[in-house]
């Protein structure tokens, strides 16, 4: 098993060894081209985040810039939606649902390095997948960490660290992120705290 295919099964690998350095390198290039697209150029846009990550919907729409290590273990469903700095570390699989929106200046992180100094310094890592669901909005400066997975219909506040597995159908903020409340059918006719809709299309 050479350490492309020990990161991909979520094994502790090095970084530098069998052509991972140059695959990251490659990906720059694209991430690079990506970044400094002129605005409004959106027929390239699409065309060249759909050639950057694994999979997507056909609407998708990253504003730049954005940053990933691969490109290709990255998995997101119709209707993707992220706002300014979105970085993914997707060393391990990271897999979106659809109708997703994420708020500037997120951060996922399947990628970590062993706590013990000794180990660390050993150059190994590793990669662990981390899914999201359905339907999700995760407010700004949010950090997910490896092996997270957020269920369907969430909300997580701004500024949270995700650590631990986060239910369907639940608001969660915080450091560590915790639940705060079910989302409910009365919440359907707020936009914001106590402020009704005053129009009729919501839903």
């Amino acid at each position: 098993m050479n350490q492309k295919e020990r990161m991909l099964a979520e094994l502790p690998y090095k970084a530098w060894m069998d052509g991972l350095s140059e695959e990251r390198l490659e990906n720059k290039k694209k991430i690079y081209k990506y970044n400094n697209l002129e605005p409004g150029d959106f027929e390239a846009q699409d065309r060249l985040i759909k050639e950057i990550l694994g999979k997507t919907g056909k609407n998708i729409n990253i504003e730049a810039p954005f940053h990933c290590d691969y490109g290709y273990n990255i998995e997101v469903g119709e209707n993707f939606f992220a706002n300014y700095n979105l970085t993914i570390l997707d060393v391990g699989k990271v897999k979106i649902g659809d109708n997703a929106q994420i708020a500037p200046n997120v951060s996922i992180y399947t990628a970590g390095h062993p706590v013990h100094p000794d180990s660390r310094n050993s150059g190994y890592e590793y990669g662990i997948a981390i899914t999201i669901g359905d339907n999700v909005w995760i407010g700004g400066n949010t950090c997910i960490l490896p092996g997270v997975t957020i269920g369907n219909n969430v909300v997580i506040g701004a500024g949270s660290v995700v650590t631990k597995d986060i239910p369907d159908n639940v608001i969660a903020a915080g450091n560590p992120c915790k639940i705060i409340r079910e989302i409910t059918e009365k919440d359907r006719d707020f936009y914001y705290r106590d402020r009704r809709f005053d129009v009729g299309d919501y839903c």
